[in-house]
């Protein structure tokens, strides 16, 4: 079943308002050509290692308060209106769409990009970025499926269904900010009715990314499609040994998921339908802060020409990346063709997953670093996403912060959490997978007082997970979560299982997790579970 769905249209003939004639657009630019006017028109620079180097000036993050969906009655039942989806008028969406489009068409050249969104056929939208910046549109080609690629399919047809205005260096005055409902003078805002985003005052490009994802997360349910934020690899000698690894930004998706031993499908969001799991995107985006040949091999290697590293600190004679700085920013980023991933997955697809680990950056230092869940802990934990903001993700973010995101993806969810975690629960039922809840923050004390638990311990727990060792331990309830916790794991030290033998003060230990403890039952209260669910939460 196609999730594609009926095109507007004015939508389908690119009637945008845009004039997008020849003779000012370049249209569907190779790397090359999109790297050679970036740099003429001084929008980055070339580092040494043949990465584009972009800054996206002062918002080095998503600005999801500045993020508004268009509200119509085709769609106001089905959506999960608040703090996450803030509604718009049609009239001041239609403000939105004007203002950038005189601002793009004022400008003497634009860059496009036309491809799809869904490594399934079956299952994909088709996209147009319609961007002043050549970097941009650069962007677009490494994050989504081009046309004509492999991982698009040699009879890929690409029938204009979604379209991204990027008019990210135009920024609203008071006046406009009022009409178009917009609290200041970023406004990122989406139609579902009209299948367009229009995006002014934010040069990040992730905003594009992620209203994509924001699109297949409305689609896909309706399909059957579970959609998710996840990464996903496979055993390069067992293709039925496929992992998912669900978390927020900055919580290991991408690091975990690019394993030597394992072949990558994708580092951040994907589908899980009845024939199994497959990749939103055609690249990677990740965070380059603390990069080392040493620590992520394929990462360092995949940022090469035909890359982009944004907000990365460079030297501006040798041009060599330094990635050890947060002078620009703490949310330093590359992005890359998943093809610049040895032995990455193309097409990105794969059979169905059998281990789920939720990836959680515990700020309080409380969670035990590794617990198998069970089905109804499965669902409990992953309707209230507990996990932290890490530094410059989000605009304004500058410290770990604890924070409850449900689905483990809270801004990119047009629909109620229930309706995402119904799907979980089914999935991990009828395929008998195992779920589990990987702690990748802080231990021996919260944030600013413990330590961040060491990589080479994350990988062993994920190693014992996914060779089938971990399943087989002995597990014992923690006192106060009621999460089920090993007794032993290959490489990590058995104080290190137990969090509360790490903190010199015991008491202060206790005193924390009953606080975390008590945040997650005021968290639950917000949502509808089945009684088995919520009794699966913490003790204390």
């Amino acid at each position: 079943m196609s999730t594609v769905v009926a095109v507007p249209p004015s939508a389908a003939s690119g009637k945008t308002g845009i004039d997008l004639s020849s003779s000012r657009v370049m249209r569907n630019l190779s790397p090359a050509r999109l790297v050679e006017e970036a740099l003429s028109r001084k929008e980055g620079v070339l580092a040494s290692n043949g990465a584009l180097v972009c800054k996206t000036g002062d918002r080095t993050g998503r600005s999801p308060k500045d993020k508004h969906l268009e509200d119509v009655a085709t769609y106001h039942d089905k959506i999960w209106w608040g703090a996450v989806n803030q509604p718009v008028t049609p009239d001041q969406f239609s403000k939105a769409l004007a203002i950038a489009t005189d601002y793009l068409n004022k400008q003497d050249r634009l860059y496009t990009f036309e491809g799809f969104v869904g490594a399934d056929p079956n299952h994909r939208l088709s996209v147009q970025v319609i961007a002043e910046q050549a970097w941009h549109c650069l962007f677009a080609r490494t994050l989504f499926i081009p046309q004509g690629s492999k991982a698009a399919g040699q009879n890929a047809r690409w029938n204009h269904d979604w379209t991204v205005i990027n008019a990210g260096r135009r920024r609203l005055s008071a006046e406009e900010q009022k009409a178009c409902g917009a609290k200041g003078p970023v406004l990122i805002v989406q139609s579902l009715s009209r299948k367009t985003v229009v995006i002014l005052g934010s040069e990040y490009a992730g905003e594009m990314k992620k209203s994509l994802f924001y699109a297949m997360n409305y689609d896909m349910p309706e399909a059957g499609v579970f959609p998710m934020h996840c990464s996903c690899n496979v055993d390069k000698k067992d293709p039925s040994n496929v992992a998912l690894f669900f978390g927020l930004s900055g919580t290991g998706k991408t690091t975990l998921s690019a394993d030597p031993n394992r072949a990558l499908i994708g580092d951040d969001e994907h589908g899980w339908s009845d024939k199994g799991v497959f990749n939103f995107e055609g690249g990677c985006y990740a965070k380059c802060i603390k990069l080392s040949m040493e620590g992520e091999p394929q990462i360092w290697n995949a940022i090469r020409f035909g890359s982009v590293l944004e907000n990365t600190v460079v030297d501006p004679e040798t041009r060599v990346p330094d990635y050890d700085s947060a002078a620009i920013a703490e949310n330093s980023r590359a992005t890359y063709p998943i093809d610049f991933i040895h032995d990455a997955v193309i097409p990105s697809v794969g059979g169905h997953p059998k281990n789920v680990i939720f990836l959680t950056a515990d700020a309080y230092g409380v969670l035990p670093p590794v617990s198998k869940l069970t089905r109804e802990q499965a669902m409990y934990y992953f309707i209230n996403g507990y996990t932290s903001k890490l530094a410059g993700t989000e605009a304004g973010v500058k410290d770990p912060e604890p924070n409850f995101s449900p689905c483990f993806g809270q801004p990119f969810l047009p629909r109620p959490p229930k309706v995402y975690a119904q799907m979980l629960a089914d999935k991990i039922a009828r395929h008998n997978a195992n779920v589990w809840l990987l702690n990748t923050g802080w231990t021996g004390g919260k944030y600013g007082q413990g330590q961040r638990f060491k990589l080479a311990y994350t990988r062993a727990f994920v190693t014992a997970i996914l060779n089938g060792t971990l399943a087989r331990a002995t597990f014992t309830p923690d006192a106060i979560f009621g999460l089920p916790i090993p007794g032993a794991v290959e490489g990590v030290p058995a104080e290190v299982l137990q969090p509360r033998n790490t903190w010199a003060d015991k008491a202060a230990y206790d005193a924390m997790a009953t606080k975390l403890a008590q945040g997650f039952r005021d968290n639950d209260k917000k949502f509808e579970m089945p009684d088995a669910v919520r009794a699966a939460g913490p003790r204390g």
